[in-house]
């Protein structure tokens, strides 16, 4: 089900500046101690052999007799798992010019068969060992690298030495049969349609401006479709050879296994691997030339309005070193005031820009990028660009003041000392990404610990005129190069907004004034509570508390992830409270909610009191409740309790926020048009409900009509109804769980029964099927379409036996689908299925198939589909298929069963349901039961022809021809 909250949301969420808003500086940094390295042979190619950091102990790091390198750590967090990681050197930068795109086009071909492996059995091998295409095994290709994945659900003999044969195939036995070329150009251009984007098109405009002549503006992963659609295979074997050799190879293991063991198997794997040709040049990156003040603007229907600032310079290429560590944390503190500064700003009153930000990075070794940027709307360009400008100015000519630097210290001392906590029970998938991270960036991979000492050595007796000079340098250099990507013309041209830029650089700026300081006016809410109830629920190592005032609290310790409790809280009706028939000013609350602060402080001036400590708040509106949501560790957990209570009890939900989000809206609705997914996501969500105005995104029109006032009474009525619900997981004892919330929120004053829902709100109705595709517009390319088609299933309200069943429907149909319409027919790049059910709506549920096409190939497409629905339906499947098929969702849920997410969202109805235990501890056995005959069994059962849901989105040009 498309839920209309959540694509707003991910809409919002998605309008960010092309350079980031925050220092891209890590905080894995900063030095002034003095450190012993190990020893190492000279040509030992890892970055600690030239650095005076040490890198971390527990990573055992080697180089096989061939030039391959290897890096093995063993971590238990999730146990009895691995995430592998094969670096190469190389990637689209490497290119010849009649090679563009062949970077990326070799990592598809190395899934498409090997000397010893056939096409398409690949695949089958790990989804035989529970591994996912896309999820658990996949490839990336980027500028300077490309690398492939595998998580392994084990790491028994049989899944690692499966795991490393594979890779091993891949790099150095890819067959390139010319006809598996040319079935695969169809998907890669399939994926340049997908990608073919406005935030693609204004990152190509970036390129050009910061870097002209230089190859990295003239490189991009995707390529050129004629090199794509045309060259031999010899061209591909060129590449390969020249690139794909042990000396530009790199392995990173983590997990839960023996390192020696492991070493033995890479050795076994990979010692064997020789060139087949010479190596493969470094290119050319070009040089920063000299450059002038200079604008440029891309006008782009569908993007959102912002404005960049750049200055170039040479790239930073200095080892990572003590003293390089030190100078990039003096310029990141000083980012973060400027951005600080900048996010005030934004959540004042009639603010000059939605968000905005600075950043120092280096792009590829081509360039080193300071900016300044932000998103406007439209007709707010010359506020955004004179307020970055200034602020910009500002920090430059007066710095950062003592008050400001001691603030952005704390807060990053307090996020490295929780990561030391929390060192032990790091991810290893988090891991193994921040070494290949460290070995992509030639960094040191150093320890949490490493990171405080160094980052404490820098701040000792650091002065402000420090941070000052460091971050001053970040706006050095050529420029500035002005980038204006509008969805509508700029009236002038380039030459407005050049004398914009110079009239604003001739207004004086003064020195920030001094903040006031405050104090947390939400310590207390009563005489704590003490428990009336407490029982156990064995069989889910969780204990369930009522208090006199009607909150219960759900309590699972648990040893996942040390220094992290989650926490969710739980009241009123949420959508079931909403009208059916009519927007509500509540579908905002995620967007507005937090940012408006609470009664008695601002968000800033919260954020302000708080600093240095860890805590946060969310708000959502569920299918049957609101729900506010946090984060914390064991010695913020009262503080965050009390933060979760004043936002409950006392929200300021003030106008900014709000008269912002409705300003924003219609740059919303544009950029969700500009694609066939966005344009399908917006106008599907109410279609899908048969219209029930719950599901639908509102309309500008609707918005526009809202005011504060009412979002503001309707907040304050759901949250204030019926009782509450708290769950809490992580690392926690039940004692502490129950003394924070009993001095919080169990001390509130009772809040009465939970009301009844109105007639007809717990009803959602699948809407009937379609036998032609319901005809839906987008505004972007007109070689762009999106074809849908849905299935209506079962809920999730009760028993969910049938809807596991299904679930594994989705899957083996998935399986098809890839293989059919991107393997065999290259339909489309990114075919996907999905199940989804409600826990809510009775009977509300669907499977779904989407895919891009061509518009051409829609007829062809919705073919394909109802032909492979039908195969389901007419034959058993094998059990080799079901083993495919169902075997990644169970490693994938024993996955998610070692962290604390997964308790969170499954605990959050055993307090008053006793019936949920049993579909918690039964969902990995009903899974295994499963059949092939029960499959083909649920294919008759939901995949009727005649109750399927079709929509087909063409651009709106080619739907007019």
């Amino acid at each position: 089900m498309i839920n209309s909250r959540r694509l707003l949301l991910a809409a919002v969420s998605g309008l960010a500046l092309l350079t980031g808003q925050a220092s891209t500086t890590a905080w894995a940094a900063t030095p002034a101690v003095t450190v012993q390295v190990a020893a190492e042979a000279p040509s030992d190619p890892w970055a600690q052999v030239a650095s005076d950091i040490p890198a971390d102990p527990a990573v055992r790091f080697g180089t096989l007799p061939n030039g391959m390198r290897y890096a093995l750590l063993r971590n238990a967090t999730p146990p009895g798992q691995a995430s592998l990681r094969l670096r190469i050197d190389a990637g689209s930068l490497m290119e010849n010019d009649d090679q563009q795109g062949l970077a990326h086009f070799m990592e598809h071909m190395a899934f498409n068969g090997t000397t010893n492996i056939p096409e398409n059995e690949l695949l089958r091998i790990l989804e035989r060992l529970g591994l996912a295409f896309g999820a658990d095994t996949n490839a990336a290709t980027g500028f300077d690298q490309t690398f492939y994945q595998l998580e392994l659900p084990r790491t028994n003999d049989e899944t690692v030495d499966t795991a490393l044969r594979i890779m091993r195939e891949q790099v150095s036995e890819a067959l390139m049969d010319p006809e598996d070329i040319d079935a695969e150009r169809d998907v890669i251009v399939g994926e340049e349609r997908t990608r073919n984007t406005p935030a693609l098109r204004s990152l190509k405009a970036q390129l050009a401006l910061l870097a002209p002549g230089q190859r990295i503006s003239r490189r991009l992963p995707i390529g050129d479709l004629e090199v794509i659609r045309t060259a031999p295979r010899e061209r591909f074997v060129e590449f390969y050879q020249a690139y794909y050799r042990p000396s530009r190879a790199t392995l990173l293991a983590v997990g839960d296994f023996d390192v020696d063991q492991m070493e033995g198997k890479i050795r076994g794997a990979f010692e064997s691997w020789e060139a087949s040709a010479p190596d493969g040049p470094e290119p050319d990156l070009g040089r920063v030339a000299p450059r002038g003040p200079e604008t440029a603007i891309l006008v782009e229907p569908g993007v959102q309005s912002s404005i960049q600032l750049n200055w170039i310079q040479e790239p930073d290429t200095d080892p990572d070193t003590v003293a390089e560590r030190r100078s990039q944390t003096l310029r990141g503190l000083g980012l973060a005031v400027l951005n600080r500064r900048l996010g005030e700003l934004a959540r004042a009153d009639n603010p000059p820009f939605i968000g905005a930000g600075g950043s120092s990075s280096n792009l590829v070794d081509s360039l080193q990028i300071g900016s300044v940027s932000a998103s406007f709307n439209p007709g707010g360009l010359q506020r955004a660009l004179e307020t970055i400008e200034q602020e910009k100015r500002r920090l430059v000519q007066y710095g950062v003041t003592a008050a400001e630097l001691n603030r952005e210290i704390t807060d990053t001392r307090t996020r490295l000392e929780n990561a030391v906590a929390a060192a032990a029970t790091r991810t290893t998938p988090a891991l193994v990404n921040g070494l290949l991270g460290a070995t992509n960036d030639d960094r040191v991979f150093t320890t949490p610990q490493t990171n405080l000492e160094l980052f404490n050595a820098t701040v000792a007796s650091l002065t402000p005129e420090a941070v000052n000079a460091a971050v001053a340098s970040a706006f050095e250099g050529q420029g500035p190069l002005a980038l204006v990507v509008t969805p509508e013309p700029i009236e002038g041209g380039e030459a407005a907004v050049t004398a914009m830029l110079e009239a604003s650089a001739a207004v004086a700026v003064v020195a920030p004034q001094a903040q006031a300081a405050l104090e947390w006016p939400y310590a207390a809410f009563g005489s704590p509570a003490e428990p009336t109830e407490r029982r156990e629920i064995a069989e889910l190592g969780t204990t369930v508390v009522t208090f006199a005032n009607g909150t219960s609290l759900t309590v699972k310790p648990t040893a996942f992830r040390d220094e992290q409790i989650l926490i969710s809280v739980r009241t009123g009706l949420g959508e079931l409270g909403l009208p059916t028939d009519r927007a509500d000013p509540r579908s905002l609350s995620g967007l507005v909610f937090t940012a408006g602060g609470l009664g008695k402080l601002t968000l800033d001036e919260l954020n302000r009191v708080l600093s240095g400590r860890i805590y946060s708040a969310n708000l959502s509106i569920d299918g049957d409740a609101y729900q506010l949501s946090g984060a914390t560790r064991p010695q913020d957990m009262d503080l965050e309790m009390q933060v979760l209570t004043a936002y409950l009890t006392d929200p300021g939900v003030r106008p900014a926020p709000f008269e912002q989000i409705r300003a924003l809206f219609p740059q919303i609705i544009a950029q969700q048009m500009a694609t066939p997914g966005g344009a399908f996501a917006l106008q599907s969500a109410g279609l899908l409900a048969s219209g029930d105005a719950r599901q639908s995104l509102p309309t500008a029109e609707e918005i526009a009509a809202w005011t504060n006032d009412q979002l503001k009474a309707g907040l304050t009525e759901g949250l204030s109804q019926g009782p509450v619900s708290v769950v809490m997981v992580g690392d926690v004892t039940v004692e502490a769980a129950i003394a924070a919330v009993g001095s919080t929120l169990a001390a509130l004053p009772a809040r009465g029964p939970r009301p009844a829902p109105a007639e007809g709100a717990d009803v959602l109705r699948f809407p009937a099927g379609t036998p032609e595709p319901v005809q839906l517009t987008h505004m972007g390319p007109a070689e762009q379409a999106l074809g849908y088609v849905a299935w209506p299933t079962t809920d999730a309200v009760d028993d969910r036996t049938e809807l596991r069943l299904v679930d594994v429907l989705a899957a083996v149909l998935e399986l098809r689908v890839l293989e059919e319409i991107r393997e065999n027919q290259a339909l489309a790049y990114s075919p996907g299925v999905g199940a989804s059910a409600s826990d809510i709506y009775r009977g509300y549920g669907s499977i779904s198939v989407t895919a891009q096409t061509t518009p051409e190939n829609q007829p062809v497409y919705f073919q394909a589909v109802d032909t492979l629905a039908a195969s389901l339906r007419d034959t058993v499947i094998t059990e080799d298929e079901l083993t495919r098929a169902r075997a990644p969702m169970i490693e994938r849920l024993r996955r998610s069963q070692a962290g604390n997410e997964y308790w969170l969202s499954v605990l959050s109805d055993v307090a008053s349901d006793a019936g949920e235990i049993t579909q918690i501890t039964t969902r990995i056995t009903d899974l295994e039961a499963i059949t092939p005959a029960d499959i083909q069994t649920a294919a008759r059962r939901y995949l009727v022809p005649d109750k399927a849901w079709r929509a087909s989105v063409l651009s709106a040009s080619a739907a007019a021809q």
